[in-house]
């Protein structure tokens, strides 16, 4: 039976859906922890990394193979690993069709593109993974924008980051450039991350 979203979150301590937030905010421990607030502060180092790497995996919605592969581009390029990291997943269509407000959640951005509703650049792209690049316009397809869940999305929009230039109207947005670690929205710790891909 597939693990529920909600019980993801409360186990990562991170909210992942609108539903999770008001579930946390009643009960924010960990489920089967009964109260213990700080059983992480308490972990390994190698669990302190598991969980942020976990925590990371989630937010992106992907497969641990595919975190690995990010991982080893990220660790073979120039640039600082941690950052480099953070760039790859967030230019990541579903990353940037969730940051763009099109999706209140990663897991409905990864089936909005799926199902063939959003368009880079005019073409319609049904990966999820696709690589944005700087510059790349990103919208709904217009057949689409007659959609409920677009317009609600849309609406209950909340911070949209520097790197993302928004017309709410046309439903497009245009990925200005790459982003800096500090501005993309997640919660985890990078360089556990990154310690943990480097045991």
């Amino acid at each position: 039976m597939k693990e529920s979203k909600v019980k993801r979150s409360r186990a990562l301590g991170i909210p992942l859906t609108p539903k999770a937030i008001k579930v946390m905010e009643r009960r924010p421990n960990p489920p089967g922890q009964h109260g213990s607030q700080n059983q992480w502060r308490r972990s390994s180092d190698y669990k302190l990394q598991l969980l942020q790497k976990q925590r990371l995996r989630h937010q992106y919605n992907i497969r641990e193979a595919q975190m690995r592969s990010y991982m080893e581009k990220a660790s073979r390029s120039m640039g600082r690993t941690p950052e480099v990291l953070i760039t790859l997943l967030e230019s990541r269509l579903d990353a940037l069709v969730l940051r763009s407000g099109f999706a209140r959640t990663i897991y409905a951005a990864r089936q909005f593109v799926s199902h063939r509703h959003i368009t880079v650049n005019g073409e319609r792209i049904n990966i999820p993974s696709y690589s944005v690049k700087p510059g790349d316009v990103i919208a709904v397809h217009e057949k689409s924008r007659k959609i409920p869940a677009f317009t609600e999305a849309l609406e209950s929009i909340g911070n949209i980051p520097p790197y993302l230039d928004v017309d709410k109207k046309n439903m497009a947005a245009k990925y200005v450039r790459l982003p800096e670690l500090q501005e993309v929205p997640i919660i985890c710790e990078v360089n556990q991350v990154v310690e943990y891909y480097s045991r």
